[in-house]
Parts: structure tokens; sequence; C-alpha cells
């Protein structure tokens, strides 16, 4: 699926943007479903914001619960002081998270196909196993920022293999909060874990080298129908959305099985509900 130049270029710079991997048609029925998922939620079922200025305080047991399952979280900015949304319901969910792609026949339709599973095997995972997926919003003048950190930080294995797969169902521009990397960070240490027992959460730090700045970041600027690949390891941030247009995009989080996947990661899976690949 993916070339030799391809290959080479994920290895070194720890990122590869495919264009055009998903067709219109296929974004509209994806983003057609989200909006479905949203128009139904009822707010008095969780009023959970996303944030990731302190995960550790911040999570909550709604979020915890949603390891399985399918919920809705409000964007940081979502609430006035009275506790009212400050717009309407659709324009003020930071994301979906984190099961649609084994709950939701049409986010599995779009999760698993033969192309990806080929992406997922030229990547080095020779036994995909899908964790998470979310659908982000990034909503126009208040989508939240998400700051610098590592994927492996809350999927860890033995060897380090969790790559995530990143689709833009909208053009992703600096205007509008797309991703910043640091190329060839992911030859870095890893420098935090999420880690979890039952419902107590903390987050060690391993490691104090800084987060990229201005001086080693770019921007990953892709068109809507794009595929963005990064190695678990690769530092990441996006911006907040400060712009009049959204940026919606769709990520899974897979790990390789020939690895040994940490029984202190947030999510785990049983018998009740196995975790799948691609196909």
């Amino acid at each position: 699926m993916l070339s030799t130049e391809q290959r080479d270029q994920f290895r070194r710079d720890g990122y590869l943007v495919v264009p055009g991997f998903k067709t219109m048609d296929e974004i509209a029925r994806l983003r057609q479903r989200a909006g479905e998922i949203v128009n139904e939620f009822d707010p008095g079922q969780g009023r959970s914001i996303f944030t990731t200025r302190d995960q550790t305080t911040a999570t909550d047991e709604y979020f915890l619960r949603s390891d399985n399952t399918i919920r809705c979280f409000f964007e940081e900015e979502a609430f006035g002081p009275d506790g009212q949304l400050r717009q309407e319901k659709a324009l003020s969910i930071n994301k979906i998270g984190h099961a649609l792609h084994d709950l939701d026949p049409v986010f599995e339709a779009f999760s698993r196909d033969a192309k990806l599973a080929a992406v997922a095997r030229d990547l080095g995972l020779a036994d995909p196993k899908v964790w998470q997926s979310m659908y982000i919003f990034k909503q126009p003048g208040i989508g939240g920022e998400v700051r610098w950190h590592q994927d492996a930080t809350f999927f860890e294995t033995t060897p380090i293999s969790v790559t995530t797969f990143w689709f833009a169902l909208e053009d992703a521009t600096i205007e509008n909060g797309c991703l910043w990397v640091e190329p060839g960070g992911h030859r870095g240490p890893l420098r935090e874990r999420f880690v979890r027992n039952g419902d107590d959460i903390r987050m060690e730090t391993l490691d104090t080298m800084p987060w990229p700045d201005d001086s080693t970041a770019v921007a990953l600027e892709a068109k809507a129908g794009s595929l963005v690949c990064f190695h678990g390891l690769l530092p990441h941030y996006s911006a907040p959305n400060r712009s009049p247009v959204s940026r919606h995009a769709y990520t899974l989080h897979a790990t390789d099985g020939a690895t040994a996947y940490s029984p202190q990661n947030w999510i785990q899976r049983d018998a009740s509900l196995p975790v799948r690949g691609f196909e």
C-alpha cells in the first residue's frame, strides 16, 4: 500500500500524510452519523468536558466508563458562568469516544477496510489491535487546545508499538487548529505514562525532556480525505480553534498484538468485547 519512500519517511520523521485516502462519500456518511449521535445525546446524561490541561484532575467517572462504549464530551469553553451552554449543543461537543469503531456500524465500516489494514502492516504492525476511536469536532471559536503529548502515554506496550491513524474530515489548517509535530521526535523518550488501577488514575513523569517549541515544530495542514499516521512516541499538539470554521477529524489508536499491552493502560478489553484489528 505504501511506497518505499513513504515507509522511509515514517521511520525517519515519525509521521506520514497520505492525501486522498478516504472519499468524500465515506466522509459524508461518517459526519452524518456523528451528527445523529450528538443529536440523540442528552446533556443530562453527562456534562463532562474534555481537556488536556490536567487530565488526572479532569478525568471523572463519566470519562472512565467511556472506555468501551460511546459517549459525548463538551468543549472546555462550552458553558458560560451560569452553567448553561454558550451556543447550541451541536456546536459545543468536543468529541465522541471511545469505542465507535466496534459499536457503531457506520464507524466500523469506516474504520475497517483492507486498505487501512495494508497501511498498518506497512508501518510495522504485524497484528494490529485497535483500542480506541474518537470523532473530534474542534468547534469554531471554542475548539480546545490539545497540549503537547505522546500517544504512547495512554497505550503503553513493551516494546512501544502504538500507532495513530488520524483522518481529516475537513481541511485542517493552521487557522482552524491543525496538528503540529516534531519531525524525528519519536526517537526521544516516553515522557509520561497515564496509569489506571481500577478507578484510581495518575500521570507518571518518566522523563523531563522539554516539549518542542516553535524552533522545531511543524504544522501538518491536511486536506479533507487525508490520512495522517504517526508513531506513538511522536510529540504532537493542536492549538485552540478561534476561526469561524470547524476542523472535524476521526482518529484510531492501534497497537501490535505481538507486543505486551500494559494492564495499567486506561482501556482494557475482555471476552465480552474483544479487541480486534482493521479487518
